[in-house]
């Protein structure tokens, strides 16, 4: 059986410009993709944290270094200059490495310029959990 986890994220990325008009999908800069793992026409869900709406759209890449976070077409219309979003993607992962603790979501916090500013620890593992209720 697999189980659907987060697979990456950014969060709290600062729309930095959006087109109605364009075709649709949610260009990144392609360094912040990486980071994450992220890919080129990747599925992934988006919420705006600055007015609750919640998409899905695919992923087209922005110039290296760029930091633009820019929704096109539809996804436009539910985001403005400057609010910040959470793009998430998932994956199905096999319930024997959720189970053992070895999935690790790879997740970036960003600044209002979309400059990385910390990674987020990962969850502790079964072992690490074990040690700290003391079992």
């Amino acid at each position: 059986m697999t189980i659907g986890m987060l697979k990456s994220k950014l969060h709290q990325a600062c729309v930095t410009h959006a087109d109605v008009y364009y075709e649709g999908s949610l260009g990144i800069d392609v360094e912040l993709m990486e980071a994450v793992g992220l890919y080129h026409y990747e599925k992934v869900l988006v919420s705006n944290m600055n007015n609750g709406a919640r998409f899905e759209t695919y992923l087209i890449a922005e110039p290296f270094g760029s930091r633009r976070i820019v929704p096109n077409g539809a996804a436009a219309r539910l985001t403005a200059v400057g609010d910040r979003i959470i793009i998430m993607s998932f994956a199905q992962v096999e319930e024997s490495i959720v189970r053992d603790g070895k999935h690790k979501p790879r997740v970036l916090r960003l600044d209002e310029r979309n400059e990385p500013i910390q990674r987020i620890p990962q969850a502790p593992t079964t072992e690490e959990i074990e040690s700290m209720l003391g079992s």
